[in-house]
């Protein structure tokens, strides 16, 4: 019980420091898993594309998913990967963003088959 409620203070604390030192220009944590979610739903989409059509490579449909991705959060190619290259550099902001990219992940998994039912 004692280890418990260290282990929260000390979860807390790092936590709070995180959010203080992002530096300008970084995307906060809550933004940046959306924009990861969609880009990782571009990359399955790119995938069963390249699967029907090996064309798809050549003509870099990929780029295309991503700039849409962009687009529909208003944010520039630049920004995302700087921001990305931040939490990759920073291994605990890394996996607290990683580990919630993988809740809203399933959030929105659990939504969508709540809605349209599982696909057979």
């Amino acid at each position: 019980m004692k280890h418990g409620i260290l282990l929260l203070v000390l979860l807390t604390v790092l936590l709070s420091s995180c959010r203080q030192t992002m530096p300008p220009g970084v995307v906060g944590p809550d933004s940046m898993k959306v924009y990861m979610w969609d880009m990782m739903r571009a990359d399955e989409l790119y995938l069963r594309i390249l699967a029907k059509d090996s064309s798809a490579s050549r003509r870099k449909v990929n780029v295309h998913l991503y700039k849409e991705v962009y687009e529909l959060h208003h944010i520039t190619k630049g920004k995302f990967d700087s921001s990305y290259r931040y939490y990759a550099s920073n291994p605990i902001l890394y996996k607290l963003l990683i580990d919630s990219l993988d809740a809203y992940a399933t959030r929105e998994r659990t939504r969508l088959f709540s809605r349209y039912g599982q696909a057979k």
